[in-house]
């Protein structure tokens, strides 16, 4: 593996994306850095898909530490709503952000539904430096159902609300359960075999 990668900031301020990065990323050997630690300011997500967001965020943070820099833009598409939430999962309810507004607008917009089907996304992007022509990506997805009651203390989001085809939801899991089966599980994964390949 490139050794120019055992350091990335991590165009994120969101601590639990940071937290979870950290204990994927650890048995690599690649130390995560959060741009908030490093003073990057947050960019701006304008885009509709969740790589060019991703794109967006990984050339900011590069451009503004000189490191190479990991991007993540991730979210909730709920069937019933044609994919919505999506790029806007974090900003659901506006802003401020909040988990709990968001959890409570999509219940009360389901309300009634009977499809259920939702899937997380999670797409990766890692820019050697800032004007990176060809950037590695990688993408995962986490399939389940919304329910209307929260169950679990784990995870953050919308995790009390996404049942698994086990029965359990999302933060009902352990951390380590989760990091096994998610969308960024899956989405480090595969990140990690393309910088095998370089």
């Amino acid at each position: 593996m490139n050794t120019a990668f055992h350091k990335l900031v991590l165009a994120s301020n969101n601590e639990g994306k940071c937290r979870e990065f950290a204990q994927l990323l650890a048995p690599f050997g690649i130390e995560i850095v959060s741009q908030a630690s490093l003073g990057v300011t947050e960019v701006d997500e304008p885009h509709v898909t969740f790589i060019e967001n991703a794109i967006a965020k990984a050339r900011h943070a590069s451009r503004q530490t000189g490191l190479p820099a990991l991007a993540d833009d991730s979210g909730l598409c709920v069937d019933a709503f044609n994919g919505a939430p999506g790029v806007l999962s974090a900003r659901y309810a506006g802003e401020p952000k909040s988990d709990a507004r968001n959890n409570a607008l999509l219940i009360e917009r389901l309300q009634g539904a009977m499809e259920r089907s939702a899937y997380y996304v999670c797409v990766l992007v890692l820019t050697r430096y800032a004007n990176d022509p060809a950037p590695l990506t990688a993408f995962g997805r986490w399939f389940g159902e919304i329910i209307d009651a929260p169950r679990g203390e784990n995870g953050f989001g919308y995790d009390p609300y996404f049942l698994l085809p086990d029965g359990r939801t999302a933060a009902e899991l352990s951390p380590e359960e989760k990091n096994a089966v998610s969308h960024r599980g899956k989405a480090v994964r595969r990140m990690i075999a393309e910088l095998r390949e370089i």
